[in-house]
């Protein structure tokens, strides 16, 4: 088959890879028809992420099954499924507890309690890296999916692909940061980032019932694009003190829910990089501190924004003194799929408005680059094998 292969920093081709092959009984092979490139797959292609050898990345993706393993009861060839990007078994402790991202059996080499930088990770997740699992990623002809009697959810007919692609991923993500926030309703929600994750964060306080959705991104044409598709207002940090605006949008309190929807990835200026190199970190945490200053007191901060290491200076007492909740993690795709789903069958929300650009695989490379440098107003790239 051919696949997007990740071989070194900034190193992406198209190419031949071996097909993938029924390993275990509960497996699936699925022809995937469609796939994605996630802001997370930038962790390994930049390198914030180590990946020494070769791997197929891609954990956005859904297509018709091929080969089911003996032990898959539940699904045939020809069946339209959707992937969650969590790979997990569904009988072990976490998963008993809906806590899929922790899969205590997916993750056989580098699994642990710890969630050390380099060692002790959570559950496998599809093409990210050796330390969560090694297993190929979904942006290519096929993949193997373990687990698949668990993990696999059919797709109604009436649906095309763009319409559920994103629940592999960045809506029950979006859906995560928003539920972590417990509105009641009529909240003030403000969303950092408004890259995909973000702007499924703006459509997902919409739906659970935020009275005002704030969106934070220092690139305008984003920007224009979480106003055009979720109707939400929008403040540009290189124009505005963010925090001060938001402050008096809430009558001097801050918002109910920060989103950091950003992660490591944030701008940096020369100081963050040097302090980085210094404390040995990837990135800066600069968003994240900006959520806990923007937040009113008693509020919470929702963190889904990829962090990966320590960090020095860590703002622990404002933390304390005004007294936050922090919810952070992995989404609960598994769990949220088949309620998402409905919503989408429904008519509820729509997420194939934030695509900006469908590509053959074979562009994989244009695709990485004008995602990573933003370049030709690049939200979301789609790739058809």
């Amino acid at each position: 088959m051919n696949a997007a292969v990740f071989h070194k920093m900034g190193d992406i081709r198209y190419e031949h890879f071996d097909d993938p092959k029924i390993e275990e009984s509960r497996d699936a092979i699925i022809r995937v028809t469609s796939t994605a490139i996630c802001g997370s797959d930038l962790h390994i292609y930049d390198g914030f992420l180590p990946q020494l050898r070769p791997e197929v990345l891609g954990h956005e993706f859904m297509g018709i099954v091929e080969e089911v393993g003996s032990g898959v009861t539940n699904l045939k060839k020809g069946d339209r499924v959707v992937v969650p990007f969590t790979i997990a078994c569904g009988k072990c402790y976490f998963c008993e507890r809906n806590l899929q991202m922790h899969c205590e059996t997916s993750n056989k080499e580098a699994y642990g309690p710890d969630g050390g930088l380099l060692s002790e990770k959570g559950g496998a997740l599809f093409g990210y890296s050796d330390l969560y699992g090694g297993y190929n990623g979904g942006q290519a002809e096929a993949v193997r999916v373990p687990y698949a009697d668990y993990s696999l959810h059919l797709v109604p007919e009436t649906l095309k692909d763009e319409q559920v692609l994103f629940l592999t991923d960045i809506f029950p993500t979006g859906w995560s940061s928003i539920s972590w926030g417990e509105l009641t309703g009529g909240e003030t929600v403000a969303i950092f980032g408004s890259g995909p994750v973000g702007l499924m964060a703006q459509k997902s306080a919409w739906l659970q019932g935020a009275g005002r959705v704030i969106a934070i991104d220092p690139l305008d044409y984003r920007l224009e694009r979480a106003r055009r598709v979720n109707k939400v207002e929008t403040l540009n940090p290189n124009e505005v003190d963010v925090i001060e605006v938001i402050r008096s949008m809430t009558d001097g309190r801050g918002a109910d829910l920060c989103v950091d929807a950003v992660g490591m990835e944030a701008q940096r200026s020369v100081l963050d990089k040097a302090k980085a190199v210094f404390n040995l970190e990837k990135g800066t945490t600069s968003v994240l501190e900006t959520c806990f200053r923007a937040v009113r007191r008693g509020g919470i901060v929702s963190v889904v924004g990829v962090y990966g290491t320590p960090s020095d200076n860590f703002p622990v007492g404002r933390f304390f003194d005004k007294g936050l909740t922090v919810r952070m993690g992995q989404s609960f795709v598994s769990r949220d799929m088949s309620m998402l789903m409905d919503l989408v069958a429904q008519g509820k929300v729509v997420l194939d408005d934030i695509i900006s650009h469908v590509l053959p695989l074979s562009d994989i490379a244009r695709g990485y680059e004008i995602f990573k440098k933003k370049e030709d107003d690049c939200t979301k790239v789609v790739l058809k094998p």
